[in-house]
C-alpha cells in the first residue's frame, strides 16, 4: 500500500515561500507513520477515520472497506462487537454494546485500555483528544511479549518457591535419617550432591538471577547469572560478605531491604547498576529483585532467597514515554499560548507602528515608541523559539551542504567571538548533504557556538565537525531514530563543561546556568525541538574541566531533494489595484480586526468585518462587490480560517484569499495546489502589503470600483 493511500486525509503544508512538495509531504509523513512499531489511527471530530498506518491494519486484521477515509468509528465497533471481540452476544447485545461504545467516544476523553483479542493477542489502546480541530488519535501497542514474559516470570518465581519449599522438606528428612543412621550416610550424601548439582543446572537454566544469603549477610549459593552480573563465579561469590560483592554504594541501598527480609517480611525493590562487568558498555543497568525469607521449622529466619531480573529495557522504555508524554504537553500549552500572545503583539506593534507614522517628526515619541517596538519585537522571537522547542515551527527542508554552511558561518564567527578562541573546521569527503532548513540549523549552530564561548571565559577551541554517522540498531533506539547513515554536525568546546545534574536538564526550556539577564534558556531547548522536527537526534557529552560536545544528527539528504520555491513575483503597489474595492476581514479579536482594518483602509479600500467564519460566509452569499478575503486561521464557530478559504474558493473561485494566524502550525492546504499565503502574527503594516502583492496576479481587472 502507498504512502498516498495511507494518508489519503492528511493535509498538505501551505504553499508559499517555503512550500513543501504535496507528494514529498504524504510520502514522509506516511513513511513517519510507517516506522512506528505501534498501529496509530486518527480520527476526526465526526467519528470518521481520517488516517491510519499499515501497523494498525496488521494487528486488528480488519476487511479493506473498513481501511478507508471517512469510514465511521461505528463500523469498526459493529464490526468487532459481531466478530466477538467483546464477548459473545446476539443481535440486541450487540446494539447495546456499540451504543454504550459510541456514548464514551463522544466524550473524547483521554483513555488507556487494555484489549486481549480471542486468539490471545494483548493490545494496550492510548487514546487523546486533538486539540483545536477535535476528533482523536489512538495508538495500538502489542504488548502480548510483555504480558508473557510478565507471566512467565510469576510462574518462574512459584515455582522456584515450590522447589524451594520441597527441597527445604527433602533437606530436614535427609538431615532425620543422617541422624539415625550412620550406616545410610553416604548413599544419602551421594543423592544430595547430585540432588543438589542438578538444582544447580535448573537454577542456572532460568532466565532470573538467584541466590541465598545467611542470617550473617554472607551468600550460600548463586546462580551463574547472578555471580556474573556482578562480576563473580558462582564458587568463589560463596561466603563472600554481601558488601564485597555489591559493592559500598549498591549496599546502602539493599541494606534495609536485607534487614527487613531477615526479620521475616517479603521485599521488592528495585536497583541501578553501574561500573560492574553487567554495565561495561559504559550505560547504567536496571534490576528489579525480591527477597524471600528462609524459615526454619521451628519459625527462625534462617536467611533469604534473592530472586532479581533485568529491566534495564522496560526501565529505558518507561523514561522514553514519560519523557514523550513531558514533550508533549509542553508543546500543547507552548502552542495554545502562542496563538493568544501573537495576536497581543499584533495588537501592540501595529498600533506603535501607526504611532509612528502619524507622529514621524515628533522626536518625543519616536524616543518611547522605538524601545517599545523592539522590545514586541523580542517578544516574538522569544514565541518562535518556544515553538522551536515545541517543535510547532515552520520549516523549509532541503538539501544543504554542510561543509558550505560551517564555512558561511565560521566568517560569521570570527567576527563575534574573542580572539583567544580558536575555531577549528573539519568536513567529510565527500562533503554531507543534511535534508534540513538551512536557516534554522545555521541558527541552531551559531547557538551552540555562542554557548561554547560562553563556557570559555579564559580562550579555547571550537571544534565544527561534519561527517557521516552510522547509527545500529541499539543507539539508534535510544535517540528515537531508525537505524542508518545520519549527517553528523558537532560542536565542541574544551570549556567548564557541566556535571551530572546539569547535564540531565540541559534541554529543559528556561532552564540556565548563566547569571541573571545572561541568558533565556531556550538556546538547547530550542536546538532540540528543530532536530527531532527535522526527524533527527541529539547526543550531548560533557566533562567538568574538559568541555563539552554537542552532536546534532541529521537525514541524509536524497537526489531529488532540493530548495523550496522561492515564491511568486510581487506586482507592485498594492493600493493601485485595491483602490476603492470591498475587503472582507475576517478576525474574531476585536483589537487585531481594528489594527487590521486600519492598515487595509490606508489603501483606499473598504472593509467589511466579521467576527467569526460563519458570519464572513454568510457576506459571501450576500455581498458579490467582495473582491478579497482576509481571514485569521483559528477562529470560533463551524468554520475556520482554511473552512472559510475552502468554502470561499467553492462559492467564489476567483476570490483572492489571504490567511493570518498567530499560531505557527496553522499551515495548511484548502484542497488544491493554489493555497492562500499564511501572514504569521505579529506582522507589520509592511509584511500585510507585501502579502496583498503576492496575490494581485490573481485579482480580477477591473476600475477599482468596486463593482
Amino acid at each position: 500500500m502507498s504512502f498516498p493511500a495511507i494518508l489519503p486525509a492528511i493535509a498538505s503544508p501551505a504553499a508559499g515561500p517555503a512550500a513543501v512538495d504535496d507528494a514529498l509531504y504524504r510520502r514522509m509523513v506516511g513513511g513517519a507513520l510507517e516506522l512506528l512499531d505501534e498501529g496509530v489511527t486518527v480520527f476526526d471530530a465526526g467519528l470518521r477515520l481520517v488516517a491510519w498506518n499499515g501497523r494498525f491494519a496488521e494487528l486488528l486484521d480488519y476487511p479493506a472497506e473498513l481501511l478507508a477515509a471517512g469510514t465511521p468509528y461505528e463500523r469498526f465497533v459493529r464490526h468487532n462487537a459481531a466478530r466477538g471481540e467483546y464477548g459473545a452476544m446476539d443481535a440486541a447485545g450487540i446494539e447495546t454494546e456499540v451504543a454504550a461504545r459510541m456514548a464514551a467516544a463522544r466524550s473524547f476523553h483521554p483513555h488507556r485500555t487494555r484489549w486481549v483479542r480471542p486468539g490471545g493477542r494483548v493490545l494496550e489502546l492510548r487514546g487523546q483528544p486533538l486539540p483545536d480541530e477535535g476528533g482523536f488519535v489512538i495508538f495500538y501497542s502489542d504488548i502480548t511479549d510483555l504480558q508473557h514474559r510478565q507471566d512467565e516470570i510469576e510462574r518462574h518465581k512459584a515455582e522456584l518457591e515450590a522447589h524451594i519449599q520441597r527441597r527445604t522438606a527433602e533437606l530436614t528428612a535427609a538431615n532425620a535419617e543422617l541422624t539415625a543412621a550412620i550406616e545410610k550416610n553416604r548413599e544419602i550424601t551421594v543423592a544430595l550432591r547430585y540432588s543438589e548439582a542438578r538444582l544447580r543446572q535448573i537454577t542456572d537454566a532460568i532466565p532470573a538471577h538467584i541466590a541465598y544469603v545467611d542470617g550473617s549477610l554472607a551468600y550460600r549459593y548463586a546462580n551463574r547469572r547472578y555471580a556474573e552480573w556482578f562480576g563473580w563465579t558462582p564458587a568463589r561469590i560463596v561466603g563472600q560478605p554481601v558488601a564485597a560483592v555489591v559493592g559500598p554504594r549498591l549496599f546502602e541501598q539493599v541494606a534495609e531491604p536485607l534487614r527487613r527480609a531477615l526479620s521475616g517480611e517479603e521485599v521488592s525493590y528495585e536497583y541501578t547498576l553501574a561500573g560492574t562487568p553487567a554495565s561495561a558498555d559504559g550505560g547504567e543497568r536496571h534490576a528489579r529483585s525480591t527477597l524471600v525469607p528462609d524459615f526454619s521449622p521451628a519459625g527462625e529466619v534462617l536467611g533469604c532467597f534473592v530472586h532479581g531480573v533485568d529491566i534495564t529495557e522496560q526501565h529505558r522504555t518507561r523514561s522514553a514515554f514519560a519523557q514523550a508524554q513531558k514533550m508533549e504537553a509542553v508543546g500543547q500549552l507552548t502552542g495554545g499560548l502562542a496563538h493568544d500572545f501573537n495576536n497581543m503583539l499584533t495588537v501592540v506593534a501595529g498600533n506603535l507602528n501607526e504611532l509612528r507614522g502619524l507622529r514621524a517628526d515628533d522626536t518625543v515619541v519616536a524616543e518611547y515608541v522605538e524601545p517599545a517596538l523592539l522590545a514586541a519585537g523580542r517578544g516574538a522571537a522569544l514565541i518562535r523559539r518556544l515553538l522551536a522547542f515545541a517543535r510547532q515551527q515552520p520549516l523549509s527542508p532541503r538539501a544543504v551542504a554542510a561543509g558550505a554552511l560551517i564555512h558561511g558561518l565560521t566568517r560569521l564567527l570570527r567576527r563575534s567571538l574573542p580572539e583567544n578562541i580558536a575555531i577549528l573546521t573539519t568536513a567529510g569527503d565527500p562533503e554531507p548533504v543534511a535534508l534540513a532548513d538551512p536557516h534554522q540549523l545555521e541558527s541552531a549552530l551559531l547557538n551552540l557556538a555562542l554557548n561554547a564561548r560562553d563556557a570559555m571565559p579564559n580562550g579555547g577551541e571550537l571544534r565544527i565537525a561534519a561527517g557521516i554517522e552510522t547509527l545500529t540498531p541499539a543507539v539508534a533506539a535510544d535517540l528515537e531514530l531508525a537505524s542508518g547513515d545520519y549527517v553528523q554536525i558537532s560542536v565542541a568546546d574544551n570549556g567548564q563543561g557541566m556535571d551530572g545534574s546539569t547535564l540531565a536538564r540541559a534541554f529543559e526550556p528556561f532552564f540556565t546556568t548563566k547569571k541573571a539577564n545572561g541568558g533565556s534558556g531556550l538556546g538547547l531547548a530550542m536546538v532540540y525541538g528543530f532536530v527531532k522536527q527535522s526527524g533527527g537526534g541529539v547526543r550531548i557529552r560533557s566533562r567538568q574541566a574538559c568541555g563539552t560536545t554537542v552532536a546534532l544528527l541529521l537525514p541524509c539528504a536524497e537526489g531529488g531533494d532540493g530548495a523550496a520555491d522561492e515564491g511568486l513575483a510581487t506586482a507592485g503597489d498594492p493600493a493601485r489595484w485595491l483602490q476603492g474595492r470591498m475587503v472582507l476581514l475576517a478576525e474574531d479579536d476585536a483589537e487585531v480586526r481594528r489594527v487590521v482594518r486600519q492598515q487595509l483602509a490606508a489603501l483606499g479600500c473598504a472593509v467589511l468585518e466579521a467576527e467569526s467564519g460563519d458570519e464572513a460566509a454568510d457576506l459571501l452569499e450576500t455581498i458579490p462587490a467582495i473582491a478579497l478575503l482576509v481571514s485569521d486561521v483559528v477562529m470560533p464557530g463551524s468554520l475556520d480560517g482554511h473552512a472559510l478559504a475552502r468554502f470561499a474558493r467553492g462559492f467564489r473561485p476567483g476570490l483572492p484569499v489571504i490567511l493570518m494566524s498567530g499560531y505557527t502550525d496553522a499551515a495548511g492546504s484548502i484542497g488544491d495546489d493554489l493555497a492562500p499565503p499564511l501572514l504569521p502574527k505579529p506582522f507589520t503594516r509592511e509584511g500585510l502589503y507585501a502579502a496583498l502583492a503576492r496575490i494581485a496576479p490573481a485579482m480580477p481587472a477591473g476600475d477599482g470600483d468596486g463593482a
